[in-house]
């Protein structure tokens, strides 16, 4: 699915600028709308001959749903002195000592950050990532090797519209924000990207695998529906 380098359009609504790009699918049969899910824009999903021009007007049409979407959204909360955050599904509070001299640590339910103050959204935002980069370098692995399979490179990427991913040549991908839901959602998305290395669509075969290598498959499907949204508009 490609998408476009900028947006096709941009809505006013409510006072607000909001993008709408637009993406082909060759098997999709009618069009498709969706919120980003950080709220930052619209994603129209066009089949393979419908005019641009189509997309954007069916955007506009559906400016009533975009508004109360909009309106619905979880708060974003930044990374600052004070601010609660999850990691690993569980409430942590950002405390900052400038002069501890230590990095970014974890202490107590809180996560500890030195150094200057206005470097502290930022040493946040890295800590995280790296903490996810290991966690899902160990859970890959041992996923892999209860099938006997061999993954490609791990990345790990702010993606909008994917947990993750596997690309035919077995390099795998994710979205670093999962170090902040519950160790079994985690283990459920790599559980999902590593099935895909022996079995590559969504049949029977591949949720069997899935299933075998993470028995909370459903609870965590219903934990991402009902609260994956909200990881989004952390930072």
């Amino acid at each position: 699915m490609a998408g476009a380098a900028k947006p096709a359009a941009v809505l006013d609504i409510g006072g607000r600028r909001v993008p709408v790009r637009l993406r082909r699918h060759g098997r999709a049969r009618r069009i498709v709308l969706r919120l980003e899910r950080d709220g930052q824009g619209i994603v129209v999903t066009l089949p393979k001959r419908v005019p641009e021009a189509e997309g954007v007007a069916w955007a506009r049409n559906q400016e009533t749903w975009i508004a109360r979407r909009l309106a619905n959204l979880p708060e974003r909360r930044e990374f600052h002195d004070g601010a609660v955050i999850p990691f690993a599904g569980e409430e942590h509070v950002i405390r900052h000592h400038a002069e501890a001299r230590r990095g970014v640590w974890r202490e107590a339910g809180a996560i500890m950050v030195s150094g200057r103050a206005e470097h502290l959204s930022r040493r946040v935002h890295d800590w995280l990532r790296r903490q996810a980069r290991e966690q899902l370098t160990v859970r890959v692995g041992e996923a892999a090797a209860s099938l006997d399979a061999r993954p490609g490179r791990i990345t790990v990427r702010d993606t909008r519209s994917r947990w993750g991913s596997c690309a035919s040549n077995g390099n795998l991908s994710f979205c670093w924000r999962l170090i902040l839901a519950p160790p079994f959602v985690l283990d459920y998305v790599v559980a999902h990207e590593v099935a895909h290395l022996i079995e590559p669509n969504h049949g029977p075969a591949f949720w069997r695998t899935v299933a075998a290598i993470n028995p909370d498959t459903e609870r965590a499907r219903a934990w991402l529906r009902e609260n994956g949204e909200a990881l989004h508009f952390y930072g």
